[in-house]
C-alpha cells in the first residue's frame, strides 16, 4: 500500500471526525450553536443542555458510527493504520476543520474505534463513564478510565491495542487540557486541573 493512499485514508478519518453531529443535532432541534453554549464545548452534553436527552443520545450515537467507521476499511487488513485512522478522526472531532477548530471530546469516537477493533477498550471508557456518572465526578471518571485505556489494550491487543489506545486518548488530553481558552502562562496548574476535572478551577 502507498503512501499516499495511507495518508489519503487518514486525511479522509480526519474530514469525518470533522463533521459534528453534536452541533448539526443542536441546530436542528433547538436552533443553538453549541458554540456559544455554556462552555463552549461542541459536544454529547452541550446538546444534552441545549435540546434535551434524546438529541443528545442521537448525537452520541452518531459519534460512535463516526468512529466505527474510521476504523472499518482497514481494521481487517492494516489494524495499525486503522488505530491512526481512529486518532485522526478524534482529532477532526475535537478540532473540526468546518466549525474553525471548535469540536468536542472525542469520547464518542474512542467508543466507536474500540467497539469495532477492541471490545474490552469499550467496556473500560463505558465503565469509567457509569462510575464516573454514579460519583458525580463524569470527568474525572472518564479521565482514569483513559489513562487505563491503553494499558488494558496494550494486555489484550499489543503494539496495535496501545496506539489504537494513545490514539484515541492523547486527543482527548490535549483537548481537555487546553479547554476551549488558553490558560495564562501564570496559571500554568490550571492546564493540570483541566485535564483531570475537565474545567477550569473555581475562583475565589
Amino acid at each position: 500500500m502507498s503512501a499516499l493512499v495511507i495518508a489519503g485514508y487518514l486525511l479522509g478519518a480526519y474530514l469525518l471526525g470533522s463533521v459534528s453531529f453534536s452541533y448539526v443535532v443542536a441546530r436542528v432541534f433547538s436552533g443553538a450553536d453549541l458554540r456559544n453554549v455554556g462552555t463552549g464545548t461542541v459536544s454529547g452534553s452541550g446538546v444534552g443542555v441545549a435540546a434535551g436527552f434524546w438529541p443528545m443520545a442521537l448525537a452520541g450515537l452518531l459519534d460512535i458510527g463516526k468512529g466505527v467507521s474510521a476504523v472499518v476499511p482497514m481494521a481487517g487488513s492494516r489494524p495499525m493504520i486503522a488505530a491512526l485512522a481512529a486518532g485522526a478522526a478524534a482529532i477532526g472531532h475535537n478540532w473540526s476543520i468546518f466549525l474553525r477548530g471548535s469540536g468536542g471530546r472525542a469520547m464518542g469516537i474512542a467508543l466507536g474505534s474500540t467497539v469495532y477493533m477492541a471490545w474490552e477498550g469499550t467496556v473500560v471508557l463505558s465503565l469509567g463513564l457509569a462510575l464516573g456518572k454514579l460519583a458525580r465526578m463524569t470527568s474525572v471518571g472518564c479521565f482514569v478510565a483513559q489513562i487505563v485505556l491503553p494499558v488494558v489494550l496494550g494486555v489484550t491487543r499489543g503494539r496495535v491495542g496501545v496506539v489504537l489506545g494513545f490514539a484515541v486518548v492523547l486527543p482527548q488530553w490535549v483537548k481537555r487540557a487546553m479547554g476551549n481558552a488558553p490558560a495564562r502562562p501564570r496559571e500554568a496548574g490550571a492546564y493540570l486541573y483541566r485535564l483531570v476535572f475537565d474545567q477550569d478551577p473555581r475562583r475565589e
